[in-house]
């Protein structure tokens, strides 16, 4: 009996451990849905109106800020994490979002970093690059 106690103990923790893994991908999946829903919604309102001319060469095909979170989305789902970083930081520094879009934007990324961060401490090769890539472009962009 007293050796069954620390199998028990044993098997909480990795079932606990297991479960918390499993929560953050689920809370970056989640986060990512919900910003999703937020510039989806937006599209159907109307456009502001530019305070400025646009320069001939920004005049080229550009995703929604929609669609741009959509392709974030399937990067992830996907696997593809330095696609991910690089889509949802191009996504952070549009000008075109609304406040609450850009909290949404924002949240989603925590989420998603903070399930990157997990995965590269547990030695996920891909991970590992996509950190590395996230902190390249945060240093970049001040």
């Amino acid at each position: 009996m007293k050796n069954i106690f620390p199998g028990i103990i044993l098997l909480c923790a990795s079932l606990t451990l297991a479960l918390t893994g499993c929560n953050k991908n689920a809370n970056a999946r989640g986060e990512l849905e919900k910003a999703a829903s937020l510039l989806e919604k937006s599209e159907t309102a109307p456009a502001p109106v530019a305070q400025s001319p646009q320069p001939a060469e920004a005049t080229t095909t550009v995703a929604s800020p929609s669609q741009q979170m959509n392709q974030a989305m399937a990067a992830y789902k996907s696997g593809n994490l330095e696609d991910t970083v690089t889509r949802l930081q191009i996504l952070r520094a549009a000008p075109a979002i609304s406040p609450q879009q850009r909290v949404a934007v924002n949240d989603a990324t925590a989420a998603v970093m903070a399930d990157i961060y997990a995965r590269a401490a547990k030695g996920d090769a891909g991970a590992m690059q996509a950190v590395k890539q996230y902190e390249q472009m945060q240093t970049h962009s001040h």
